[in-house]
């Protein structure tokens, strides 16, 4: 079964809207965790607009199943992986004023300056994930920087889904596949939701985990968080066949 891991940033964007503390950032990983969640996702930015590094510091030893923080590899944030040592880092090519991810590395034109920071990162025992496009040979290219595993960037499959979910997901059901040819493990992320969730599981092979964050966080505004995880997981799970 494909693990879900729960993005919480949205939480302390909502926390640092008021001030103070209300939601508790720390509280509702746990409670994650709790509800059946396999692993906590966070994206801390340079102008800490929504998680904070001092709250990944402080979630280092909360968080008991798979800890993924995801960034723009510039030497503050290495600095702080390395100092935190979580399960998975996953490298995104954002600029610093990014409002959210929008595209995947160019593994060919980025090789060697990948190359250098995940070789860094995997010294000190950290899995490492990139966040990819589905070109192919792109795809194919991301094992020549070292990396363990791929993120696929989802957000273009979401937005052909309601038209023509077979050819939204095809292009993604290609580059799992080149992936895994070359030694590869696949995670994904963007978008996904309680709608095409499903579909993008049963139809790309291989897929380890998926990182979700503002679809799940805006769906519990509604069905309660400890629901909206189990309805998560729910679409990863294999349907059962009578």
């Amino acid at each position: 079964m494909t693990r879900l891991s729960v993005n919480i940033n949205k939480i302390a964007t909502l926390r640092n809207a008021r001030g103070g503390n209300m939601p508790d950032v720390l509280k509702v990983a746990i409670d994650c965790q709790k509800f059946g969640a396999q692993g906590i996702t966070v994206h801390p930015r340079p102008d800490e607009r929504h998680i904070r590094y001092t709250d990944v510091r402080q979630l280092r030893p909360l968080v008991t199943t798979e800890f993924n923080i995801e960034g723009y590899p510039n030497r503050k944030f290495i600095d702080l992986v390395i100092s935190v040592k979580p399960e998975q880092v996953t490298l995104v090519p954002d600029p610093p004023d990014a409002l959210t991810s929008n595209a995947g590395w160019d593994t060919i034109t980025h090789e060697a300056f990948l190359k250098e920071i995940i070789e860094e990162f995997k010294s000190h025992g950290i899995r490492t994930s990139i966040f990819v496009d589905t070109t192919p040979e792109l795809v194919a290219n991301a094992f020549k920087t070292g990396t363990d595993r791929i993120e696929l960037y989802t957000e273009p499959y979401a937005n052909q889904f309601p038209g023509d979910r077979v050819g939204a997901v095809a292009a993604f059901s290609n580059a799992a596949r080149i992936a895994l040819e070359n030694g590869l493990k696949v995670n994904a992320g963007h978008d996904l939701n309680l709608q095409n969730l499903r579909y993008f599981a049963e139809h790309v092979d291989g897929l380890e985990e998926v990182s979700i964050g503002h679809a799940l966080i805006a769906d519990a505004l509604y069905y309660g968080l400890e629901n909206t995880i189990q309805m998560y997981l729910n679409c990863l799970r294999p349907k059962k066949h009578l």
